[in-house]
């Protein structure tokens, strides 16, 4: 497992834990380098907290939802997925259970998604390999 500094987690927000056909995709709108491109709503792990508790932060600070958190979608390095600048994310799916996700920290646009069409929008490379992870997982049941 990656150190903590380098452990990202993130939320695959659909639109149900049992039946998902609606993925929610976030727009970056910082840094310069990865603006317009679009990722999974997330952020680092802080010291001492663990990985649920710092995504239900990150979900709240950057899109102001509270979620339940459903199955994780495993990646390939110890469950990980590797991302830009030596990063590891590990990704959960998650369904929104207050709040109306808006834009609020790192990025300027939001867009759910049918789960047919999820490559409708320019996905960060790193995070193409989630993407057909995440529709495989949805396509094959309930993801809670």
């Amino acid at each position: 497992m990656p150190a903590r500094s380098h452990l990202v987690v993130a939320a695959a927000v659909v639109d149900d834990l049992d039946r998902p056909t609606m993925l929610l995709a976030a727009r970056r709108s910082a840094p310069k380098s990865l603006a317009g491109r679009w990722e999974f709503a997330g952020g680092k792990v802080e010291e001492g907290e663990d990985e649920v508790t710092a995504l239900r932060r990150e979900l709240r600070e950057e899109l102001g939802v509270a979620v339940e958190v459903g199955a994780a979608v495993p990646g390939p390095e110890h469950g990980g997925w590797p991302i830009l600048h030596g990063h590891t994310m590990r990704i959960w799916f998650a369904r929104i259970t207050a709040g109306t996700p808006e834009p609020l920290a790192d990025h300027d646009d939001l867009r759910w998604l049918p789960m047919a069409d999820l490559l409708a929008v320019d996905w960060l490379e790193p995070d193409l390999p989630v993407v057909h992870a995440v529709r495989a997982a949805a396509s094959t049941g309930p993801v809670a």
